[in-house]
């Protein structure tokens, strides 16, 4: 699950230094700073966007003013500008919170300009994934997978289809997350995912609907690499290390979620699977949600196996079932 209020488990970002010392990543990623001279571009990166972000929040400012405007009762119009002031305050300190958050996270990965070079002869057909192909064990995609998870009131059901689209050159596999509280659809997403030659799995995009009374209110999250300036992540390496720290999407403003490794050795456990000390945590965050983070477990052959906010730990999102193809 992102650090976002979706509830999809597998949501799921420049690498750190200790991931550039792995020869799988280093293949895949010739370093930015043989191909762009300019220095400080994270840190550059992070002020553009909160420039953005401010104009964003003026913009917002001067509509909400424009319809008070339109309101004749003088006490609802006061009332719609004090909402207006108040929106306006909260956007503020938002904006200087993601910029903080971006700045440290620049601090983390370096000041290199996040550029991966993709050849799609390094990946490989997704369909052959758990027949010639070997999957990551961490974030197996072989197709007909399906985990099933719960989260409160709410069913988590994943399935690595058989479906495949060509993003960016690179053929992915589509694999369907649909979040539902009893029968009522509140979330479905298709997330597109590749593996390369080496065994790590790339994050290429996602299309989230999300719903309420069963109508579709917005696809926020949404990306797809190679579209508006949007670039694939790193969903799991083939051999994960603690203290890597990395991007597993790079649409800014929109998609920017970062998981960092803290333990190949993490013990948890769940209705479907236990961990036996032989799980990855990782911590993920995106600085889009400062201050908000989640705990990840997964579980060799299986994939994730629980997840929870590291302030909440009592609110959890569990496997309760698994069915291997």
């Amino acid at each position: 699950m992102k650090p976002s209020a979706k509830h999809a488990i597998t949501g799921t970002l420049a690498v750190s230094a200790t991931c550039l010392s792995l020869v799988t990543y280093a293949d895949s990623v010739e370093p930015a700073s043989k191909r762009h001279n300019e220095t400080a571009v994270c840190s550059r990166t992070a002020f553009d966007l909160y420039a953005a972000c401010t104009a964003d929040i003026h913009e917002e400012y001067r509509i909400a003013d424009a319809n008070c405007n339109n309101i004749v009762d003088g006490s609802e119009r006061a009332e719609c500008r004090l909402e207006r002031n108040e929106a306006l305050s909260e956007g503020k300190r938002e904006c200087i919170e993601q910029r903080r958050a971006r700045t440290d996270l620049c601090s983390a990965l370096g000041e290199d300009a996040y550029d991966p070079q993709i050849d799609p002869a390094n990946f490989v057909d997704p369909l052959l994934i758990g027949d010639t192909v070997a999957p990551n064990s961490y974030f197996p995609l072989t197709p007909g997978l399906v985990r099933v998870y719960e989260s409160g009131e709410e069913t988590i059901t994943v399935t690595v289809t058989d479906e495949t689209v060509e993003i960016a050159g690179v053929s992915c596999i589509v694999v369907r997350d649909i979040v539902q509280e009893g029968d009522e659809v509140i979330e479905d997403t298709m997330d597109w995912y590749a593996q390369d030659i080496e065994g790590n799995v790339w994050y290429f995009g996602e299309l989230a609907l999300n719903f309420e009374d069963g109508f579709v209110t917005d696809i926020d999250g949404s990306f797809r690499a190679g579209i508006d300036r949007a670039k694939p992540g790193i969903l799991m390496f083939a051999a994960p290390q603690v203290g890597d720290i990395y991007r597993q999407e790079f649409a800014l403003g929109e998609a920017e979620d970062v998981a960092e490794v803290l333990s190949t050795g993490a013990d948890e456990s769940a209705a479907a699977a236990s961990c036996n000390f032989a799980c990855l945590q990782t911590r993920d965050f995106t600085p889009l949600e400062p201050g908000v983070e989640e705990y990840k477990f997964y579980a060799p052959g299986i994939g994730p196996i629980v997840e929870y906010h590291v302030d909440d730990p009592e609110d959890r999102v569990e496997l309760i079932s698994v069915e291997l193809p």
